[in-house]
């Protein structure tokens, strides 16, 4: 059966396909293409794409049963589901575009799941209802948590959520549908809220490819290679070591990873049983970090290192909401799901970055 990856030509969601692939699952990938890749999908990861909205039902019942021409083996075991619009500010000027694709086409991806589930239940009996249940993971965000309490840090999953923008409260809404569909309905998920996402895979065919690009790493990058004038460092007064924020950077094959881990954990749980009174625990929920945070300064001293390049850098007033200090407690991940991050040390980071960016440079430009 396939592995339906939603999002699956975005940044985070190729390198998952490619780490399913690495696992033996068949994949397919839905994505809009608004900020996917076709070239990612089709050239690089060789992956069947459907390129479709997840909020367009009948497309999605084609899917989960097995129907769309496309489906590499059959019918759809699980969902990894990562298509969602991402930009804070974006958010905040046009919250009704994020409302409508993070939690509207979501709720339409449920139902889907619900509907194919309780089909596929009609279809077995007794103990065999159990593996109609079509696991989802959900990729959430730190953002879910707004800014923390200092006492809070690192933050737990248990830590109070209470999100700021548009963006965060579209994620941290979508898990509470996910807890009330498990409570209901008995539905399967893990969610896993991501810190600060950085690098590309080590072969260099894989990366960080947004328009436009808001993330640090890759603006100091394109600075350092001369793409941009300058990079903006926004605040020097925060109370950190150095005065500039402080984020806690995951490697992105290393979030690849703990999707695989959290995929095996559901598709090996008995999670859906014949009634929804007796239906599965409350999604499983992962904060995935290193629990080391590391500041503005030091991402830009650590790039000048890896690269050798020399850039300017240019001081400006905070900006509104910048929490001083992000970082993760994600010991549950390590002890539950086993998932060790080996790519996460900043340097690494870096330099699986530039290597990627200067590929993608240099094939945009013909050379």
């Amino acid at each position: 059966m396939t592995i339906l990856v939603t999002g699956g030509a975005g940044y985070i969601g190729s390198h998952t396909v490619r780490a399913l692939q690495r696992a033996g699952q068949p994949v397919l990938v839905l994505d809009n293409l608004v900020y996917g890749h076709r070239d990612i999908a089709q050239a690089v990861l060789q992956v069947p794409l459907v390129e479709g909205q997840l909020g367009d039902r009948p497309l999605l019942d084609q899917l989960l049963q097995g129907s769309h021409p496309l489906l590499p083996a059959g019918p759809v075991r699980a969902v990894l589901h990562f298509a969602a619009y991402a930009y804070v500010g974006e958010s905040v000027v046009d919250p009704a575009r994020y409302y409508r694709n993070n939690l509207g086409d979501t709720l339409v991806l449920l139902e889907a799941l619900r509907a194919e589930s309780e089909r596929r239940a009609g279809q077995a009996s007794g103990s065999a209802q159990s593996s109609a249940q079509i696991p989802l993971v959900f990729s959430s965000t730190c953002a879910t948590y707004g800014i923390p309490e200092p006492d809070q840090i690192p933050i737990r999953e248990s830590t109070p959520q209470q999100p700021i923008n548009p963006y965060g409260r579209s994620k941290w809404m979508v898990e509470q549908l996910l807890a009330d569909f498990a409570a209901a309905y008995g539905q399967p998920s893990v969610i896993f809220r991501y810190f600060n996402a950085a690098g590309a895979d080590p072969a260099g065919d894989l990366g960080e490819d947004h328009n436009p690009e808001t993330h640090l790493i890759p603006l100091v990058l394109e600075a350092l290679a001369g793409r941009r004038e300058a990079i903006q460092v926004y605040g020097r007064d925060y109370p950190t070591p150095d005065g500039t924020c402080i984020r806690d950077y995951i490697h992105v094959s290393d979030l690849a990873a703990a999707h695989v881990l959290g995929l095996e954990r559901l598709l090996q749980s008995p999670w859906a049983s014949d009634s929804a009174a007796d239906a599965a625990e409350a999604p499983l929920v992962y904060n995935l970090g290193t629990g080391r945070g590391y500041s503005v300064q030091e991402v830009i001293d650590s790039a000048r290192r890896v690269t050798g390049g020399s850039l300017s850098v240019h001081d400006a007033p905070r900006r509104p909401g910048d929490p001083a200090a992000l970082v993760a407690d994600a010991a549950r991940a390590r002890t539950e799901l086993g998932w060790q991050p080996r790519r996460s040390d900043l340097d690494t980071i870096l330099a699986d970055a530039w290597a990627w960016h200067q590929g993608r440079w240099a094939q945009s430009e013909g050379c």
